[in-house]
């Protein structure tokens, strides 16, 4: 069953076909994931890793929702192009702050799509010898993986739609919607929504 966008956002609506996840189910969710990562760490005091910019807002929820000591840095990365990215090659343009070696790490994505960009970042982080290495991802795209990607805590399996909100975005816009939405076709790739 469609599910309306809520009247504030009406402006935004436009682009959108319809909510996918609500801001309560998404709550509800980061709530369980929360629980589960206290439950599993406790006494290990573990990082968080996010990949920014899209994790943003499911990590800023997911820490609040756990109960245990954790600490919380960022990786932001960048592709050299389309064909790079469809390859899993990207560049580092904002390296972890805070060292691995010995700790306990929980990488946390926005959206698992083929993986390969994914697969590149773990292996990074595992020639930095943490003690544990998982990986907690709000959105699985199972349609679209390339590669086997363990995912120990996750959020919600999506078809292969293109979903924005909650920190993800089309062409910068839309990461302040408190829910998640599929956005519409032909939005997709227009110049006038990408601002170009």
């Amino acid at each position: 069953m469609k599910k309306p966008v809520p009247d504030e956002f009406a402006e935004l609506s436009q682009a959108l076909q319809e909510v996918y996840i609500t801001s309560s189910e998404l709550q509800e969710r980061v709530a369980q994931i929360g629980r589960a990562i206290s439950a599993d760490y406790a006494d290990k005091a573990p990082i968080l890793i996010g990949a920014l910019k899209g994790v943003m807002c499911f990590m800023a929820d997911l820490v609040r929702a756990i109960t245990i000591p954790v600490e919380v840095d960022f990786i932001a990365v960048s592709s050299y192009s389309t064909e790079e990215r469809d390859r899993g090659v990207v560049r580092v343009i904002k390296d972890l702050d805070l060292p691995i070696t010995d700790r306990h790490v929980i990488f946390v994505e926005d959206v698992i799509d083929t993986g390969l960009t994914l697969n590149y970042l773990l292996r990074s982080l595992r020639a930095r010898s943490p003690a544990s290495l998982e990986v907690c991802a709000l959105l699985n795209k199972p349609t679209r993986r390339l590669m086997d990607i363990p995912i120990r805590y996750k959020g919600f399996d999506l078809p292969d739609y293109f979903v924005v909100g909650y920190g993800l975005d089309y062409a910068e816009r839309y990461r302040n919607l408190p829910f998640i939405g599929i956005l519409k076709p032909g939005v997709l790739f227009s110049r006038s929504q990408a601002g170009n």
